[in-house]
């Protein structure tokens, strides 16, 4: 059989229709060489901190990559013959040019899936590979991609700057000591990866090292994690302690979006018996404990200014025997129903309408698009929308949540595109995705004469840059970005041409 190669259509995601596809291409000119913003993440800062080569496209491209490995799970693969080892080390584990090729080999799987769109660009742009993945050119991919990642141009450091990543968040535990993220700091180098607090181990008393982590917690901060009070100063501690390190937002990964807004006996009363090692809480004591400090979260950032932003709705590890003999982040993570409309009311109560806060919400819930999330963002100023996450992050994904979301919300009450990745390959693909969608739902308004194209223009630049580094405070201090009176104008105010600043 001959090798094909790759093919990235420039109209790629475009409407079909050839007049809302030339305004779409002309919208997209707009956009497609705008720098980059990548708020929220999971990429290793160690990658920046040794700017050491990747060893080989495997484990760049596989074998942490969960929407591959739930693929070929779900046929039946054993993971170990991608390369992912057992946690208890057991059994036979293929070498990463074994484990390539069982990946060329089912590169057909992902036909018609956003993990196809990603990898296609990954190889062919990122990459300047031309050779579609199969069990004919797996042995010359290998060889090719592992000589072409030796060499300087695709090192971590020489990669964010080609991609034109103008600002990249991590993700990092209270725990983490951030050496990393020093090292990059003091390196001279000028791309800018800071940290994002994400609190989950030491405020979910489900966690199974809960009390171990608070214990931890006081030993970071000198503060006694034993008593309520103590506790929420060591929290508090480490975010300004993130911050220093150039953190601009909080993350939290709670089972739902329930809040609480307890008195302070009843919270401090309620963290005792969570707190006491015992683990015979309630799941009920469970989840109103996560809501109550959801809402200390948000309190918190009064003083910090950080941005807040909870990604609810998962079952994680949905499946255990690949728990146990994987770990987590190995493709069993799965959407389960989420409302927000009562279970943030006790939050909004107190700080829906507190100027200079935000909370950007996320769901894999879609029914909640129209019926909750965008009257919810239409109405507080505390809220705003993040983009389709995970399993929606996709080209119908996306044009979904603007259809449902946008006649309510608005553009502005949402933060652009957020790529929520580990692979640092997929960042320019996800955002080179997402633009062409927007451009083309953007078209198809144009077309229908909803909006003007000097409008829709403005527009597609909100939502590729503007909206992510506004939200996000990009250009600011977080202390500096939160104000005593309003809400900054540059959150609303429009330069002349339809855009917010």
């Amino acid at each position: 059989m001959t090798a094909r190669r790759i093919e990235l259509h420039p109209d790629r995601l475009f409407p079909a229709e050839p007049t809302t596809r030339a305004i779409a291409r002309r919208l997209h000119a707009e956009v497609a060489e705008l720098p980059i913003v990548s708020p929220h993440g999971h990429c290793d800062p160690r990658w920046w901190a040794d700017d050491e080569p990747f060893p080989d496209p495997t484990s760049l491209l596989v074998t942490g990559d969960h929407y591959l490995l739930r693929m070929f799970h779900s046929q039946g693969l054993p993971l170990e013959r991608l390369g992912r080892r057992p946690l208890d080390g057991s059994g036979e584990v293929a070498s990463p040019r074994e484990a390539w090729r069982t990946f060329c080999e089912g590169f057909h799987l992902f036909r018609g899936t956003p993990s196809r769109l990603w990898l296609e660009h990954a190889l062919a742009e990122g990459l300047g590979g031309d050779l579609v993945p199969s069990a004919e050119t797996a042995d010359e991919t290998f060889d090719r991609l592992s000589a072409r990642l030796a060499e300087p141009d695709c090192r971590p450091r020489a990669l964010f700057d080609r991609f034109r990543i103008d600002f990249l968040a991590t993700t990092e535990s209270p725990l983490d000591d951030l050496a990393h993220h020093r090292r990059i700091r003091d390196s001279g180098w000028g791309g800018r990866v800071v940290t994002a607090f994400r609190p989950d181990a030491v405020v979910d008393p489900d966690h199974p090292d809960f009390v171990a982590n608070l214990d931890r917690l006081a030993e970071l901060t000198g503060r006694d994690t034993a008593t309520w009070d103590g506790y929420l100063a060591a929290l508090a501690d480490r975010r300004r302690t993130f911050a220093d390190h150039g953190a601009t937002s909080t993350d939290h990964g709670h089972p739902s979006a329930a809040t609480a807004d307890l008195s302070p006996a009843e919270a401090a009363a309620l963290f005792a018996r969570v707190r006491s090692g015992r683990r015979d809480h309630t799941p009920a004591e469970a989840e109103a404990f996560r809501g109550q400090m959801l809402t200390e979260m948000v309190r918190m950032s009064l003083d910090d200014g950080l941005v807040v932003q909870l990604h609810p709705g998962s079952w994680r590890n949905h499946d255990p025997l690949t728990h146990r003999r994987f770990g987590p982040d190995a493709g069993a993570d799965l959407p389960t129903r989420t409302g927000y409309v009562a279970e943030l009311k006790p939050l909004l109560d107190r700080f829906g309408n507190e100027p200079g806060l935000t909370l950007v919400l996320f769901t894999l819930d879609e029914t909640a698009y129209s019926r909750e999330l965008a009257p919810l963002a239409g109405h507080y100023p505390l809220l705003r929308l993040g983009a389709p996450w995970w399993f929606h992050d996709s080209v119908e994904g996306m044009r979904r949540f603007r259809r449902q979301v946008t006649e309510t919300a608005g553009y502005a009450n949402t933060v652009g595109f957020t790529d929520d990745t580990r692979a640092l390959l997929s960042i320019p693909a996800r955002h080179d995705v997402s633009r062409r969608v927007d451009c083309g739902h953007l078209a198809q308004l144009v077309a229908e004469h909803r909006l003007t194209e000097d409008d829709a223009a403005a527009v597609a630049v909100d939502l590729a840059h503007r909206l992510a580094r506004r939200t996000y405070r990009v250009d600011e201090p977080p202390a500096a970005a939160r104000s005593d009176a309003v809400r900054p104008a540059t959150a609303w105010s429009d330069d002349g041409s339809g855009a917010a600043r």
